[in-house]
């Protein structure tokens, strides 16, 4: 038997660490979300909401086709485009526009403290849908590391006014439909390389979201638009889209959807962080409080135990 680059194939199902380069990549994928927010803030000043989901895709498609042919010779997989149309319509078109359309209807607080509901969710999809197995050692370390998110963010803050009831149930379905882009890949990605995948998935999402945003996109005055608004813009089509999804990707075809989707509970982490480097933010005991607890439950799904193999 020929053991794979990121893992070690044992017969005695003793408990193997996921590969250290897995954790760098879903951190660099948090960290890099969590400034999401404060560089998208400047964005959003300029540009409307689904212009920037419409630019987002309509730049990010055709660089993470390039990428795909020039690096795995992806071809259009025909045997597959019905489990793409459905993650582009899951990871990309849902999550973009439910989440946008979702924030400008509730508080930007309310938005951070439902954002941890994707680690929880993603458990439940992948247990349903029997990608992953719910264990207990699994269960404890969702728990507790969205604990960890609620105590740094506070949920007593949560606005239950009825102006933002809506905008707090997009945020939910974003969460949800995030999750279950998460756990639906895993299989595919035994099939395709995560670029091939994500490239394509980009495809079809992005064309739902050129189908509703376009006419925001098209109402665009380019020399209205600050060059500060366009080098923030190039960020995110660049960073938080293009990289991180298949960043995102290839790191869940070496672990879990459950970890990847754990991590996320890293990005109000991220915020607290930049709020302290950039806005004279203070850091107290709830807040190292959540970060340890974080820590905590990641350091459960960070092992695994491999599969059993035949000599």
């Amino acid at each position: 038997m020929r053991a794979g680059r990121d893992s070690t194939l044992c017969a005695t199902g003793r408990v193997e660490r996921i590969d250290w380069r897995v954790h760098a990549a879903l951190l660099f994928v948090q960290i890099t979300f969590g400034a999401f927010p404060v560089v998208g803030k400047g964005v959003l000043a300029h540009l409307p909401p689904l212009a920037v989901a419409a630019l987002r895709v309509l730049v990010a498609a055709p660089i993470l086709l390039l990428l795909a042919w020039r690096l795995e010779r992806a071809r259009v997989p025909r045997g597959h485009v019905k489990e793409l149309a459905l993650l582009g319509f899951l990871g990309v078109f849902a999550n973009q526009v439910l989440f946008i359309v979702g924030l400008g209807r509730t508080t930007a607080t309310n938005a951070a403290i439902l954002m941890p509901s994707i680690p929880v969710f993603t458990v439940l999809v992948a247990a349903v849908g029997r990608v992953e197995r719910l264990t207990p050692r699994r269960a404890a370390g969702v728990a507790v590391a969205v604990l960890g998110a609620l105590v740094l963010l506070d949920p007593t803050r949560l606005s239950l006014s009825q102006g933002t009831a809506l905008g707090d149930l997009l945020i939910l379905l974003n969460c949800l439909a995030y999750a279950a882009y998460l756990v639906l890949q895993r299989p595919l990605l035994r099939l395709l390389p995560p670029l091939t995948l994500i490239a394509w998935a980009f495809v079809f999402g992005g064309a739902g979201v050129l189908a509703v945003a376009a006419p925001s996109m098209f109402a665009i005055s380019p020399g209205m638009v600050p060059v500060s608004a366009w080098v923030g813009l190039a960020y995110i089509v660049l960073i938080p889209t293009a990289v991180n999804y298949a960043l995102n990707s290839w790191a869940i075809r070496r672990s879990s959807p459950a970890l990847a989707a754990t991590y996320t509970t890293l990005q109000p982490v991220v915020a607290a962080t930049l709020g302290v480097l950039f806005l004279s933010e203070s850091v107290g005991e709830r807040q190292l409080a959540g970060f340890a607890l974080i820590v905590a439950g990641l350091s459960f799904l960070s092992e695994r135990r491999p599969r059993q193999t035949a000599p």
